[in-house]
Parts: C-alpha cells; structure tokens; sequence
C-alpha cells in the first residue's frame, strides 16, 4: 500500500525502495564493539537509508553515577571515521581479496565495512580501497590517518595493546607499528597459491570463520593460518556479455574433490615461528580459533565426514597440541557462533547437543536445559555467560520465531528480553548493547544498558518501508512446521480464497520463520500483488531442535524438505483462504532448487515456479556444505542423483504435467555456479519442458546489490506468475 501524498516529496514503488536501501539495511547501526570501561561503543552506520557509505563511530556513554539524583546524563555520537573524507571524494577500488571476503559475508555496502579494535576499544583498524587507516576512539584522539604500507591491505587488526597492526597483503601476514613505523612481513607466501592470515573460501562460506590470524593476548606473536590453494580444482567465472575479458579462475572445492590445505604457525614479532602441530590428515577442517588472556589457544577441527571433532589447546612454547574434548556424532556436528570459548578462569565453554537438546557446556557440565535451544555465545566473561537461545524442546511456548538473549548464571539461565522478537547483545563488563527486531515494528531497537538499566539508544537512520508487514506466525500439520502467513492488505475474512505463493528458503543455516518485521516485506509485497504468501519452515532449517535440524539426514535432503512444504500447505489450507488449484512458489539459492523440485517432481501440487540462483546438481557444490547432508559422493553416487535437480543423465523422476519455470541466475555466483541454471535449461529442453531463463551478466553474483537489477527481479517474477497462474483461474 503505497503512503500519503504530501507535495513535493517524491515516493518510490516498493521495489525501488528495497533495492536503493538495500532491503533497509543502509542507515542502521550494526557492528558493535563495547569499551570494557563502558565508557563508549563503537559502530558503523551509513548517515542515511540510501547511502552505501558506512562510516565508523562512536557513542560516547555518560559517566556511572553522572548528574543529579541517579540522572547519569546524556549520551553523545561522533563520527570517528569518514571514509569520504578519507579517501578524498574518490570512488573506492576494492582488492581482490576483499571482494571476495565481502562476497562470503554476503556484505554489499561500502565505505568501513568491516573493522577491529584492541582490548581498550580505544583504537580501531580498517581498510579502504586496498589502504590501511587506524581510528582513534577515544573523545580527543585525534581522528582517523592513514598508514603507509605496501598493499593491498584485507582484514588489519590491532594487537590488543593497540601498539602494533597486523594484516594481510599479498599472500604476506603483516605488521606495522601503530605510529606508522617499522613495519615488516612476518611470514610470506611461498608459493603461488599460497596465502597467510586470510580464511579460506570453505571457512569463510561455510564454517563461520572469515579470519585467518589472532594476535596473542600480550600482542607478543600472532597464531597464523597457512593456506595453500595448490591442490584445489579449478573453476573459471565468466563474463559472457564481455567477450573481451578472460574469466578469472577461482579455486573451489567441490564435493568429492580436495579442499586447500590449512596449517597454523605462532608467529612472534621478534621473528620467530613455531608451527603447531595436529592430526591434519585425520582433522584437515580449522573451524574455530580462541585465543584470549584466560588461557591457551584453543582450537575447533573437525574431521572431513564432520562427524568427529576436537577441541585442542595449543602449548604457545612448542606449537604443540593437547585435546581437552572430543566431540562425535553418527550424523554430523554442528558449528556455533562464540565457542569456543574460555572463561575468565579458564574453564571451556561450548555448545553441544545432550539428550536431543542444544545446550551450553562449562567443561562436561550442563550450564542448560531442554527449555532451551541454545544457539549463540555472545559474552564469556564476569560471573554469568550472555546466550541467544530459542525455545527448547521442553519450553512449554514454541514461541514461533523467537530468538532471546539469555543470562546463564550458576542458577540457571534467566531471559534478559521479554518482548516477542529476535534479540541479540555485544557486552563488555557492565555495559550491553541489546539488539531487537518485532513483528510490529519496521527495522532493529539498539539500546545501551548498563547494570541493566536503559542509558542510551543509538538512532537508526535506515528508511521507513512504503508498506506494513502483517506476517500471522504459527505452525502446521502434525509435525507443527514453523510458518509465516502473509495476506494482501485489505483482505478480509469471505472473500474469494487467493492464489498461493510458498516462499521458502526452507533448507539448512536459513531460518525464514522469524518474529520480526522486514524480514517479511518482501512476501508481503508479492502478497499485496494478490496472493497469500507462505513461509514454511521444514525439517532441515535451523533454530528449533536437533532432531528437527537433522531430519534430512540418510541421503532425503530433498524428499524431506518437500514433503514439509506440501505438508504444510495443505494444512494451512484448513484455516487460510488458500486456493489449492493456483499454487505457485519461488525462492533463491536453496529456495531455487527448492522451487525447481517442486514443479517439476510436484505438478499435482505446484503449477508454477521462480528458481533464482539454483543449485541443481548436488556435485557443483562444496566440500563442507554437501558432504555433511550426503556424503562423499564416490561413495554416496545415488544419494547425489536423488538429491539433485538434474544430473549428467537428465532429470530424474520427471513428473506430468509439465509446469511453467522461470530460471534466474548470475553470471559472476562464485558460490552457486551458473552451471547449474544451464545445465537444467539445457535438461528441459531436451525434455520439452516449457521454461524461461533470465540471465544476469555484469558482475552479478550471489547476491543482486545493484538497485535496477533488485528492483526489475521483483518485478518480472511478478509478470511470470501472473501469466502462469491465469490459465488455472
């Protein structure tokens, strides 16, 4: 529903609106790192809903006590670092290396997009265009300069004294005094396709790590990793548009085949190393490094099958390592945000799966129970632990799509936020900053607390959606599958029932079903074009058990996760006005091949579908993702053909009638290759399957950042599913 007129404002549709703010995201404060002091917060945000630049600042917090009769006084913002101003007005020109980090984080602004702090959070290090630039964050410390080094520079940090800055250039891990002096490469690359300091492209998509080196707490060495890309199969990512351009040759790791090689070193700055040593061949997956003054390094590696990992303390004197806990499962092991991680008196804390619940660990004791589904460690240190934790298998409300942070003390977890929605938190000592989404409210609440009492809120200057999300949470058939409900606005109860349009992501690590406004816009907005929208959350998507999570297991990745869509469809159908002769469904990357298996091994049930950014043969994907749900394919060759949309001998399964498919894809996805669209379209014209493709060229990746392109997919995927769905009026 488009606002009210006013004169002389300009409005703009929808479309245009999500594409230009970046689906609202532009003008929000994010990436907070709190003072252990309280004394200020450091964050980005762009200074408007439109503006791609993010700049770096700074929330200056009153003093404890401060003012009259508990009055603590005003908070006060500035701006630490203007990457504008930095960079003299000139268009940024971004490094290899950091647009492929940015892709892995799926990060589509600009300006300081990502940046690190020393303990004191009185320092901060960035990179622009390829430069290195350090911030002061204290009130009179003097703004943000550059330092000269060689380039291009990806992921600087600050030792935790602020004393020194490491990062990476070139292959090379290096550092460079905080005054800009004596500055040196630790370790160089030596060879090709080797790198130090930087994540690998299997850690950084799919394990959650995108570092490659951690300083010591005394800032006296750095624990490093090695990559060596030598061994890893090459891809090549054209530009069909531009034929005079080469295709830039990616290393990717596709199932079955190697992964790059990854080993650590300590690093001292007085130039020494000490390489720390592990069963690589038994644990070859790095998938977490902690290293702060409680105690030794800790590391997280995992066996390729996934199914057996170990928690290792590294000796900082040999490199050598020791197992503090073994983890296994006949299924797989999940990978957690926060852990591991110590404790101020050194005791290990994780997340871990006991008795059919996800709950948190202190050693071998249970910190948690079933109430809750534990699935974050946002704070480690003072006497309780801060957790993001959904509703367990034992709460007695699901609380559909709920998300709480969590106290832990010696007593047992005690919720910090009560309104429905999806919270998190940054903490330091005293001070937290509470991060929290509604489902009737547009955009994120940041509040700063300190003791637990309201100090400060940091403004939002993200934009205002033209329309309202009016999303019904609840949950469906007998296995009470999470789902959002969304109707046009303005319909009312007895009118005629709607075409339905199923909008999953519905697959593993992608939770739709959420207690919060914008997540839900866009559905709302296709339901606004006249359908009731569905969002079913199925077996496979994260957040609600174990066992729920785990239900794709056994080679029925896409068995199972169809099955639940139709199963709640059909269900929803009882008290929805859904009209079960017109059923359409769309969806990107796992929602694609969703969309693709469901019109063309459904048509009883689906009549038409949009596939953006499929992925269609289950042996074009990595190592880490695919391997975990299917196993190795040279020995797992079936569960691979029955998982995939297509594979080398065609479609599998085909089912009659044919259906209408409109395939979208971009030609520069490192992650979900354009191979995959193609090799379907080529599969359903063999088969004489009617399909449209609509091809992305221009450096359109996995993700659609650029605004025409964001905008006109809304509005073609409109246009097909009106016209597929006319002829079942």
């Amino acid at each position: 529903m488009a606002p009210p007129t006013v004169p002389g404002m300009t409005y703009l549709s929808f479309p245009r609106q999500h594409a230009r703010t970046q689906r609202f995201t532009l003008g929000a404060p994010r990436s907070f790192a709190v003072a252990p002091g309280g004394g200020r917060v450091a964050f980005l945000r762009s200074r408007s809903g439109t503006d791609t630049a993010q700049l770096l600042w700074v929330l200056d917090l009153p003093a404890e006590g401060a003012g009259d009769e508990g009055d603590e006084g005003e908070a006060h913002e500035r701006v630490a670092a203007d990457p504008v101003a930095l960079l003299g007005g000139s268009q940024e020109d971004l490094p290899a290396a950091e647009k492929a980090r940015r892709e892995r984080s799926r990060e589509g602004s600009a300006g300081v997009v990502a940046y690190a702090v020393d303990s004191a959070v009185a320092v901060a290090a960035f990179a622009l265009s390829g430069r290195l630039f350090t911030a002061s964050l204290l009130p009179d410390g003097g703004g943000a300069r550059e330092l000269a080094v060689p380039g291009p520079v990806v992921d600087p940090r600050p030792s935790p004294d602020g004393r020194w800055v490491a990062y990476t250039a070139g292959g090379a891990l290096r550092v460079v005094a905080a005054d800009g002096s004596d500055e040196r490469a630790l370790a160089e690359t030596d060879g090709e396709q080797v790198t130090w300091g930087l994540a690998e492209f299997i850690a950084a998509e799919e394990m959650g790590r995108s570092r490659g080196f951690w300083w010591a707490p005394d800032g006296s060495a750095l624990l490093a990793a090695r990559v060596d890309e030598s061994g890893v199969r090459r891809r090549w990512i054209s530009e069909p548009a531009r034929p005079e351009q080469a295709p830039v040759e990616v290393a990717y790791p596709a199932a079955g085949t190697p992964n790059a090689e990854v080993s650590l070193a300590l690093l001292g700055l007085d130039g020494s190393r000490r390489d720390v040593t592990w069963d690589r061949e038994r644990f070859p997956y790095l998938a977490a490094v902690h290293w702060t003054a409680a105690g030794p390094p800790v590391l997280l590696v995992q066996a390729r099958d996934q199914r057996t990992q170990h928690y290792l303390t590294v000796d900082p004197a040999t490199g050598a390592t020791s197992t503090a806990v073994v983890e296994e499962d006949r299924i797989w092991l999940d990978l957690f945000p926060g852990v591991p991680a110590l404790r101020p008196d050194g005791t290990l804390l994780r997340i871990a799966e006991v008795d059919g619940a996800r709950v948190l660990m202190a050693g071998q004791e249970a910190l948690t129970g079933r109430e809750l589904h534990v699935r974050a460690l946002l704070d480690a240190g003072g006497d309780d632990i801060l957790v993001s934790a959904s509703a367990g298998p034992d709460a007695a409300d699901p609380e559909t799509g709920q998300i709480h942070v969590h106290r832990v003390t010696a007593d047992g977890p005690v919720r910090v936020t009560q309104e429905p929605g999806v919270h998190s938190a940054v903490r330091a000592g005293e001070v937290t900053v509470l991060v929290s989404a509604v489902p009737d409210r547009p955009g994120a609440r940041v509040r700063v607390l300190r003791s637990g009492r309201l100090v400060a809120e940091v403004a939002s200057h993200a934009e205002t959606p033209s329309l309202t999300a009016r999303v019904r949470l609840t949950e469906a058939g007998k296995r009470g599958i999470p789902c959002a409900v969304l109707l046009p606005t303005g319909y009312t109860e007895g009118d005629d029932p709607l075409p339905v349009l199923m909008d999953p992501y519905g697959g593993p690590h992608g939770q739709r079903v959420v207690a919060a406004h914008n997540p839900h816009l866009v559905s709302q907005w296709f339901a606004d074009q006249g359908f009731a929208v569905v969002v079913a959350d199925g077996r496979g998507t994260p957040g609600r058990s174990p066992e729920w999570e785990k239900g794709i297991a056994g080679g029925r990745l896409a068995e199972v996760v169809l099955d639940d869509q139709i199963d709640a469809l059909h269900a929803l159908a009882e008290t929805f006005p859904l009209d079960l002769g017109r059923v359409a469904i769309r969806g990107w990357s796992f929602g694609g091949t969703l969309a693709a298996l469901a019109v063309l091994r459904r048509p009883d049930v689906f009549h038409a579908g949009v596939a953006g950014a499929p992925l269609t043969d289950q042996r074009l994907y990595d190592t880490h993702y695919t391997e975990r749900y299917l196993g190795h394919p040279d020995e797992q060759a079936a569960a691979y053909d029955r998982n995939s949309v297509v594979t080398a001998d065609g479609i599998p399964e085909l089912a009659e009638p044919a259906r209408p498919l409109m395939i979208v894809h971009g030609f520069a996805d490192d992650n979900v290759l354009v191979a995959n669209a193609l090799r379907l379209s080529t599969a359903l014209l063999a088969a004489g399957r009617p399909h449209e493709v609509l091809p992305l060229s221009g450096g359109i990746t996995h993700m659609t950042p650029q605004e025409q392109v964001a905008e006109n997919l809304l509005l073609l995927q409109v246009d097909f599913l009106h016209r597929s769905l006319a002829t079942r009026a």
